[in-house]
């Protein structure tokens, strides 16, 4: 258990029996009447988001969500497969539960499964992960008034859009939020 004053970014809250991520949070006090708490919650399982206002100091039931270190070994064609680095044991998640952090997993790469009574929740990895570009055109710069884009095809096989001097084979640094290009790396 929790007060809403406690809430951080990351945070999974337990609901009316489901799990829902704080995405974001804010402590408001409005001129009249009592401090609320404005948040927007991501649900863990189905990744709805909403927007939930809570009264300041209410007690909010957290769910206890294991952060394990883990290594990508391979996608089988149906599922991912990841190996615990402590205890060895590999485990099979679904595309559902990777979502979106397949376009940048490599193998042998390390990830955080979080995990909620042994049951895998989702996949975090860092802000930003350096991949190589496979194969982009080559950049015409035009007559525009600012640097212009191209597509690009990751390693992982993803397609990000990068500045027209980037060529293939450079390695790139690519935010993992957003998919979006940072700099070379």
């Amino acid at each position: 258990m929790a007060t809403t004053n406690e809430l951080k970014n990351g945070m999974v809250l337990n609901l009316d029996g489901q799990l829902w991520s704080v995405v974001w949070f804010q402590h408001h006090k409005p001129g009249k009447g009592g401090a609320v708490v404005r948040t927007k919650l991501k649900n863990v399982l189905s990744g709805k988001v909403v927007d939930k206002t809570f009264n300041a100091d209410v007690k909010v039931d957290t769910a206890n969500v294991d952060k394990r270190q883990m290594q990508y070994l391979y996608n089988d064609g149906e599922s991912y497969v990841f190996m615990d680095s402590t205890t060895y044991d590999q485990i099979h998640l679904g595309p559902d539960i990777v979502g979106d952090a397949s376009h940048f997993m490599l193998d042998n790469q390390d990830v955080i499964v979080s995990m909620h009574e042994s049951t895998p929740l989702f996949i975090d990895l860092p802000a930003s992960v350096e991949l190589t570009i496979e194969y982009t055109e080559p950049g015409v710069q035009g007559d525009r008034s600012s640097g212009g884009t191209k597509p690009a095809r990751l390693e992982t096989g993803y397609e990000i859009q990068v500045p027209l001097f980037i060529t293939s084979g450079e390695k790139v640094k690519v935010d993992t939020r957003d998919g979006s290009y940072l700099g070379r790396a």
